[in-house]
């Protein structure tokens, strides 16, 4: 869940403008010469299309070109999150409770570092809760390494919808 100082500044550049865009940015992620950034529509109805990849992408890259962030060559790639998305900030856990999720912890806790379970939520006091199949489980937040929701249901949903439809 932490990113780099580069990262962070670059998703303080870019953050705005993918807003006004109708977008929010999801990750900045910069590794092997390749600037990944992840964003989805705020309107949770639209799906993200490859035309919204390439307008982030237009509008980036303008940025980019005028702060010159990175001084060295690399590649643009303006994703989708997926329905494997990263949960990357607070507002994330609050957002798809209810998700089944896999996390990845720093340390080990209890003997483990991976978790799987129905996300319940984020407590007050920074512990994000799971029901897993061995049973109630709190983490704290900042010892997550890696969270994203589970797709398994995710994709149940959606094939049911389609045969309604």
């Amino acid at each position: 869940m932490a990113q780099s100082p580069l990262e962070n500044q670059i998703e303080a550049l870019l953050t705005e403008a993918i807003d006004e865009k109708g977008f929010e940015l999801i990750r900045i992620s910069y590794r092997d010469g390749i600037l990944q950034i992840m964003a989805e529509p705020k309107d949770r109805d639209v799906e993200m299309t490859v035309e919204h990849c390439a307008s982030i992408s237009r509008s980036v890259a303008i940025i980019l070109d005028e702060q010159d962030p990175i001084t060295s060559k690399y590649q643009l790639e303006v994703t989708s999150p997926g329905v494997s998305r990263p949960l990357m900030k607070r507002p994330d856990y609050v957002r798809f409770q209810g998700e089944l999720v896999k996390l990845t912890t720093r340390e080990l806790i209890d003997g483990r570092r991976r978790f799987q379970g129905r996300l319940i939520g984020l407590t007050d006091d920074d512990k994000i809760e799971l029901d897993t199949s061995f049973g109630p489980v709190s983490l704290d937040y900042g010892l997550v390494e890696t969270a994203k929701l589970d797709p398994t249901e995710i994709m149940e949903r959606r094939l049911k919808a389609r045969r309604k439809g």
